[in-house]
């Protein structure tokens, strides 16, 4: 089969699981979809185990055809980006920008070595001598959160302004960051030079402040050109340009394209939205990419879900896979912590806060992508043929598909929670300011 009828098939698959879902099931859509996915994998790796059928190497064929890092990085990625920043709102962003810094920052930096840090030292207990630059580099890549993952199952559950803003602003803004760390340690992993302090800054600077700028020149550029025109469907088409042939050109050009995507969002969701779309343009706009979004995510998470076909799995990789879920949990936790630490000195947070962000912060197809990057051949356990992209790629599928599944669905309920301790706190706050009210003296 050619790459486009496979991905109609896997298209149409998507939306029967979605279709069942809303009938007979009450999950979150992507989360339904990479369950069924994950399920139909294991019934082809057991039914090929015991012999019944064999369609695991078909299936993985078809599937490596695709190319799931090139499907994501450099296809979809941008109009999912694009699509979940046109609804952030920015003064939001404003009200917690230290909050995202500091975990986008931060809480990367941190997570990172604690993940890589624990890895290398259970692993080493456990006789599997797989070196620090290799736990590190696992740390960097699974360390920032997901941006199409949380906008995907956190963005829509209502959860409380500020909490809501800081996941879904630290997913957007940290993967500049994650980049450079992994690119970084990736030169040190598997480069023939070290990189050096100079080198990593000139990356930070050409990748992400670059995009950011690129993103903010591409968002005036079409601002101007949506303005230019009452045509609402060469508004729509135009607002189309800036994930296909903007995003494109942002690689060509060496920047972050999923950092411009999101700025370019964000100035056409919150700047030329109000300027240059009528009301019913405004309808349309949000109903078109939330179609695209919708659609997009439904093939995404459905290939998260198959992409364990890929995979040879052996017995230490399915302790591999027990052990990191847990330590990456535990350094998302102690890095969000070790900010509100800081954090709580200023200012007054719901009490579910770093709950959620910890439960929140999931992991997705940016972090298998960026694993599947890990070159193939460095072996650490040779006389079973286990090397070093063997064990990254699936402590990454663990983690993520727990992410996605167990997360996703703890979210919910902890959402809820956190709505209900908001409105404590604002009858609170509500109640003090009354009482301030009628402690003041009458104006004679």
């Amino acid at each position: 089969m050619t790459v486009y009828t496979t991905l109609c098939f896997l298209a149409a698959a998507a939306i029967a699981i979605s279709f069942i879902n809303s009938k007979i099931g009450n999950m979150q859509t992507t989360i339904a979809i990479t369950a069924g996915a994950v399920a139909m994998s294991l019934i082809i790796v057991v039914a090929g185990q015991n012999n019944w059928f064999n369609l695991k190497d078909i299936a993985a064929d078809t599937l490596n055809a695709i190319s799931f890092d090139e499907f994501l990085l450099k296809g979809v990625l941008g109009f999912l980006l694009f699509a979940g920043a046109l609804g952030v709102k920015l003064p939001n962003l404003k009200d917690q920008k230290w909050e995202i810094t500091g975990l986008a920052l931060v809480g990367t930096l941190v997570s990172t070595a604690i993940i890589g840090g624990s890895i290398w030292y259970i692993l080493q207990l456990l006789g599997i001598q797989l070196d620090l630059i290799y736990c590190l580099l696992f740390g960097s890549l699974i360390s920032p959160t997901d941006p199409i993952a949380v906008l995907a199952i956190v963005k829509k559950l209502n959860a409380p302004k500020r909490v809501s803003t800081q996941i879904e602003g630290e997913s957007l803004f940290n993967d500049g960051f994650g980049l450079v760390i992994f690119v970084s340690l990736f030169a040190i992993a598997f480069g023939t030079e070290a990189p050096t302090v100079g080198g990593v800054i000139e990356l930070f600077l050409h990748e992400a402040v670059g995009g950011i700028l690129y993103g903010f020149v591409l968002g005036l550029v079409f601002h101007f050109l949506i303005c230019a025109t009452d045509d609402h469907s060469m508004e729509l088409l135009l607002t189309l340009a800036i994930p296909t042939a903007g995003y494109v050109l942002a690689d060509l050009i060496g920047v972050s394209g999923p950092l411009a995507m999101v700025v370019c969002g964000i100035m056409i969701g919150n700047w030329t939205r109000h300027i240059g779309f009528s009301k019913d343009s405004e309808t349309h706009l949000d109903h078109f990419w939330e179609l695209v979004d919708e659609f997009l995510n439904g093939v995404l998470f459905l290939l998260i879900g198959l992409s364990m076909l890929q995979f040879t799995f052996h017995q230490e990789d399915w302790l591999l896979m027990v052990i990191a879920v847990p330590v990456v949990l535990a350094a998302r936790y102690l890095s969000v912590k070790g900010c509100f630490l800081v954090f709580n000195r200023y200012r007054t947070y719901n009490p579910m806060t770093i709950k959620l962000l910890t439960v929140g912060g999931l992991r997705g197809g940016l972090a298998l992508a960026m694993a599947m990057a890990v070159p193939a051949g460095y072996m650490v356990i040779p006389e079973k043929n286990i090397d070093v992209k063997e064990i990254i790629l699936v402590m990454t599928y663990a983690v993520v598909v727990f992410s996605i599944l167990v997360q996703g669905s703890m979210v919910t309920n902890m959402v809820e929670k956190a709505n209900a301790e908001q409105k404590l706190m604002d009858g609170e706050e509500a109640s003090s300011q009354q009482n301030i009210d009628n402690t003041k003296p009458i104006a004679e």
